[in-house]
């Protein structure tokens, strides 16, 4: 058994990793209600676009010509935006993410792909295995404002437009409950226009025409997609992490209560040798005291 010196220098390391792991619980709680609020609202924004276009496309006449971005065709790659954090410590989320993206990439295309790298941890997965990464953006800030996202689109909408992509999906955790993160694979172009969306009852004039406004609406929907997608994996992420730096305290706790136990068990030890010298060491002067008398 360990000395008591030694255990007593371990309970107080595991102690201290258990005060940062607490910060880093509460810290990570914080920025999760955040970015789970941002995300609430952004998918309302998402769920309100999606009506605009279904309207638009059901303004335009049988014979228009199909906007570009809604246009398929079969010149180019697949190309995967992958959306991954920037930091570990998240329990076996980036590991998800990682391998249903590929997994579901490959069924849905096979092995010849493109990918983009939205974050630190799918970059440098896709670097060492040596996968087409095209580009890769990183350091994006807590609660993005829509316009850091604005590269990360222009960069499919114009790939695919100068057909270097034939289609573009996104893979990124979305966040469910705290406890539960879904990784997505969802078709980003051609844009898709969901069928089941109800078209607005409203008679609206668009103006100069429902084509000029198509224009403008479609491209700020891929972009909204994007930023959607970066907060979800943001929410998704500071959840992983709340969760991983709680069970990281739980584990210290219930360490260093082991160590109590085994400290009290060493000293219990180290008394009973003491007492047990005492009365050797009584016994021979007894013995001693005995033979000069």
């Amino acid at each position: 058994m360990a000395n008591t010196r030694d255990i007593r220098r371990r309970i107080k390391s595991i102690k201290n990793i258990g005060k940062v792991t607490r910060a880093m619980e509460a810290v990570s709680a914080s920025k999760m209600r955040r970015a789970q609020d941002a995300t609430l609202r952004s998918r309302a924004y998402a769920a309100r676009a999606a009506e605009v276009l279904a309207h638009l496309r059901a303004q335009r006449g049988p014979g228009a010509q199909m906007h570009p971005l809604l246009a398929a065709h079969e010149e180019g790659k697949p190309a995967v935006v992958l959306v991954t954090p920037d930091r570990g410590l998240t329990g076996g989320l980036v590991l998800n993410i990682i391998r249903y993206a590929v997994q579901a990439a490959e069924k849905e295309y096979g092995k010849d792909l493109a990918w983009i790298a939205v974050g630190k941890k799918g970059r440098d997965f896709l670097t060492r295995t040596g996968a087409d990464l095209r580009a890769s953006f990183t350091a994006i800030p807590d609660a993005p404002s829509a316009l850091e996202i604005t590269p990360v689109a222009r960069l499919v909408r114009d790939g695919f437009a100068k057909r270097e992509f034939r289609a573009v999906h996104l893979v990124y955790a979305d966040f469910v409950t705290v406890t539960k993160q879904r990784p997505t694979f969802n078709r980003l172009l051609p844009v898709l226009v969901p069928e089941d969306v109800p078209v607005m009852k409203a008679d609206f004039d668009f103006e100069p025409s429902p084509e000029a406004v198509l224009d403008e609406v479609l491209p700020r929907l891929v972009e909204m997609q994007i930023y959607q997608a970066v907060l979800e994996s943001q929410a998704s992420e500071h959840a992983a992490r709340m969760v991983a730096m709680r069970n990281a305290t739980d584990a210290a706790r219930d360490l260093v209560n082991e160590l109590t136990l085994n400290l009290n068990k060493a000293r219990q030890a180290d008394i009973t040798s003491e007492i047990l010298d005492i009365a050797g060491g009584a016994e021979a002067l007894r013995r001693a005291m005995a033979k000069t008398s």
